[in-house]
């Protein structure tokens, strides 16, 4: 059936697709750049570099914490506002950030201010979103973060090397002040059967909704790894390596995702998360290692393409399969989860990878990250075939 209710592009889909567009292009404008500014302009060590990442998660998990519980309570629009106001202040105090711990504390504030803001806009597409087309919405609407991820670090590294950090901080902030109008007519003009969330005391038990989303948490987290990998130490591996354009492998990697996300949300429809999540960390495990051998510009182009099928593939089935587990009333939770244990993962990954580089080169810490997504493989592996035999046990009871 194919009426009004079934609409997927409505004007409210694809504002919140073009706020959360913009919010995860500002945040990836710098992610990528400011480790390789904290090295150069303030003579940061590697642990420092590490930081820059590792702080900024970790301060958006605490946020999203609080974003969280205010989502339940109708407090949706203040979290936008507000977050991004705090993000946008942290983006002015970038510019004035001459020691490395001053930009560490900026990194936090930006982190309390982007976890508010990016719990928010998932939720609220997870709401306008028909339940039929799910899959296929949350695809689409993480075609917007996955982009970001993409695009997001090559305009940075081009501003950076480029015009410069006044620059990259001028585009970082005018992408997030953008979002200011429109997300004013979202709240204004969102359709007559959308509404706040109603003010609950007990959603339902913690414990419950931990054991739903612990297995897509822990399996987003392992994906989240190897990025923050990227993410940290792309463009140091570049210098190792002598690769003046390593900022094309987000290029090539953005084109791959654009191509597979409209498929893969069909396909997560149709068939499930399992036939997106195991072909999907061969392709990233594939990626990883290709990058790890590259020796020219050419040889980027076959390991982002790989990253980006995979990573592109796997995000939003994690995101809709921990949407599809909960009440509609904890899908505010369940978002702020799974950009929790995505930080989490990146953070981790900065964390860990730092330190195999510190005693390694970085090609060689591409390939002990390509340990994240075969872990991922087999965990997802084992709960198929526990879940297999649970279901041929119950058969077997129902047939008695």
């Amino acid at each position: 059936m194919n009426n009004t209710s079934e609409r997927l592009w409505t004007k409210s889909f694809i504002l919140l697709t073009l706020c959360n567009l913009l919010l995860f292009t500002g945040l990836q404008m710098t992610l990528s750049t400011l480790p390789v500014y904290a090295e150069g302009t303030l003579h940061a060590s590697s642990v420092q570099i590490s930081l820059v990442t590792s702080l900024f998660a970790l301060s958006a998990i605490a946020s999203r914490l609080f974003a969280a519980k205010a989502m339940e309570k109708g407090g949706r629009n203040l979290l936008i506002f507000l977050g991004l106001a705090i993000s946008l202040a942290a983006v002015t105090g970038y510019y004035w950030s001459g020691t490395i711990i001053v930009l560490l504390l900026m990194r936090m504030l930006f982190g309390i201010g982007f976890g508010m803001a990016s719990t928010a806009f998932p939720t609220m597409a997870s709401d306008v979103i028909p339940i039929r087309r799910m899959g296929e919405g949350m695809g689409y609407f993480g075609l917007s973060t996955s982009l970001a991820m993409s695009a997001g670090p090559l305009i940075g590294l081009s501003l950076l090397q480029g015009p410069g950090f006044g620059s990259l901080l001028l585009s970082t902030g005018l992408a997030l002040a953008l979002i200011l109008p429109l997300g004013y007519r979202l709240t204004k003009g969102l359709p007559a059967n959308h509404k706040e969330p109603v003010p609950v005391s007990a959603p339902g038990p913690k414990g419950s909704l931990f054991r739903k989303l612990f297995i897509p948490c822990l399996l987003n987290l392992l994906l989240s790894i190897s990025y923050g990998g990227l993410l940290g130490f792309l463009a140091l591996y570049g210098q190792e390596v002598h690769l003046e354009h390593i900022a094309y492998f987000f290029l090539f990697n953005a084109v791959a995702i654009v191509i597979i996300r409209p498929v893969s949300g069909k396909i997560y429809d149709r068939f499930g998360p399992a036939a997106l999540l195991i072909p999907g960390s061969l392709f990233i495990i594939g990626g990883l290692m290709l990058l790890s051998f590259a020796g020219s510009t050419a040889a980027l182009f076959p390991a982002a393409i790989c990253y980006g099928i995979g990573f592109g593939s796997m995000q939003p089935a994690l995101q809709t399969w921990m949407i599809q587990s909960v009440d509609v009333r904890q899908r505010g939770m369940a978002n702020g989860m799974f950009f929790n244990s995505l930080d989490f993962g990146v953070a981790i990954g900065t964390m860990l990878l730092g330190s195999v580089a510190l005693y390694n080169s970085y090609a060689v810490m591409y390939r002990y990250s390509a340990l994240a997504p075969l872990l991922l493989l087999v965990i997802y592996m084992i709960i198929l075939m526990v879940q297999r035999r649970n279901r041929t046990a119950l058969s077997r009871v129902s047939d008695i």
